[in-house]
C-alpha cells in the first residue's frame, strides 16, 4: 500500500520532499499510459469556481486509471442555488464517491471538506493561498526538463500576493536547494507568511521589481497573471495591470536553456511570440497535469 494511501491534499507545505519525489516518479511511469488501477473507484469533482485545465485534467486522470467521475463545474444547476450549504454538499458527495476534488473561491474550503468527509479530499485551489496539485505538476515539469531541481535559479514573476498558484509554487520549490527571485511590483509582493516561511527554512531568495535585472541568471521563469477577480477595488487592479509582458525579444537576454512557465490562463503577460521559442514550456506544463494527477489519485486510493 502507498505511503500516501487515504491522504488528504490540502497544502503543498504538508508534503515532504521525499513524498513529492514519489509522486513525480509515479507520474513518470504513468505518462501516456492507460490502466485499470482504479477500476470501480469514483471521483467526485466539486468545482464551486471556474476551471478548465485543473478540472479536465483531474477527470482525464481518473478515466485513464479506469475509474469513473461524477460532479459539477459550477454552482449553477445544483442544489446550492436552492440554498444548500457547502457542508451538506460535501457530505452528500462523500456518500457517492471514493475521493472528492474541491475548488472554491474561499480559503479554507478544502480543509473544511476534509474535516467533514470520510473520503480523501484533494484541494484543486481555494482562495489565494493553496493550489498544491498545480505545484506538483510544476515541479514535475522542471525535473522533466533539467533532470533535477536542486541548484536551479528560479524566478517567480507577477502577482505573488493574490495568485494561489504562485504562492503554492514558491512554497513547494523551496523544498529543494534552489535560489529564488521574487519579481513583482510593490503592491503584489509575496505575502508575509510566505516570506516568513522562506526565512524560517533558510531559503535563499531576493525580492526584485524588474525582470530585466535578473533574467540572465534564471533557469526557470515562472510567470503569473495579475488576477482581476481577487481585487476588491478595481482601481487597485488598474494600477498593476500589465506590469509585466514577456516577449521573444526580451528572452534574447535569457539563458539558452531557460524555460518560461505559466499555470494558465494567460491574458497578456506572455506575448504569443514566445510560443514558438524553445523557452516556452507552459503548454507542456499544462499537459503534465494528467500524469501527475494520475499518480496522486493512484497513490491515495491505493491502486
Amino acid at each position: 500500500m502507498s505511503e500516501l494511501s487515504g491522504r488528504d491534499v490540502i497544502s503543498i507545505v504538508d508534503f515532504s520532499r521525499s513524498e513529492l519525489d514519489l509522486i513525480m516518479e509515479e507520474a513518470e511511469k504513468l505518462k501516456g499510459k492507460r490502466t485499470d488501477d482504479l477500476k470501480g473507484k469514483i471521483m467526485a469533482t466539486a468545482f464551486f469556481e471556474p476551471s478548465t485545465r485543473t478540472r479536465l485534467s483531474f477527470q482525464t486522470a481518473m478515466l485513464r486509471l479506469g475509474g469513473s467521475v461524477i460532479g459539477f463545474s459550477s454552482e449553477e444547476g445544483t442544489s446550492i442555488e436552492k440554498g444548500e450549504s457547502f457542508s451538506d454538499t460535501i457530505r452528500m458527495l462523500d456518500n457517492y464517491s471514493d475521493i472528492i476534488v474541491v475548488r472554491h473561491r474561499l480559503e479554507g474550503a478544502a480543509k473544511l471538506a476534509a474535516e467533514l468527509a470520510d473520503a480523501p479530499v484533494i484541494n484543486a485551489g481555494d482562495g489565494s493561498k493553496n493550489h498544491p496539485t498545480q505545484t506538483m505538476l510544476d515541479l514535475f515539469t522542471i525535473k522533466e526538463t533539467f533532470g533535477h531541481i536542486d541548484g536551479l535559479n528560479v524566478g517567480v514573476l507577477g502577482d505573488l500576493r493574490f495568485g494561489r498558484a504562485a504562492s503554492s509554487f514558491i512554497l513547494g520549490v523551496s523544498k529543494y536547494n534552489v535560489k529564488l527571485f521574487l519579481i513583482s511590483p510593490p503592491e503584489l509582493k509575496a505575502r508575509r507568511d510566505v516570506i516568513a516561511y522562506l526565512k524560517d527554512n533558510n531559503i535563499k531568495f531576493s525580492e526584485v521589481e524588474r525582470l530585466e535585472d535578473v533574467i540572465s541568471e534564471l533557469d526557470v521563469i515562472y510567470v503569473t497573471r495579475v488576477q482581476k477577480e481577487r481585487f476588491a477595488d478595481p482601481a487597485e487592479y488598474e494600477k498593476v495591470r500589465g506590469s509585466y509582458r514577456i516577449t521573444a525579444r526580451m528572452l534574447a537576454s535569457a539563458r539558452k536553456e531557460a524555460i518560461v512557465m505559466h499555470p494558465l490562463p494567460r491574458v497578456d503577460e506572455i506575448d504569443i511570440s514566445v510560443d514558438s521559442t524553445p523557452h516556452a514550456a507552459y503548454f507542456r506544463q499544462a499537459a503534465n497535469g494528467v500524469p501527475v494527477r494520475m499518480a496522486l489519485l493512484k497513490l491515495i486510493l491505493g491502486g
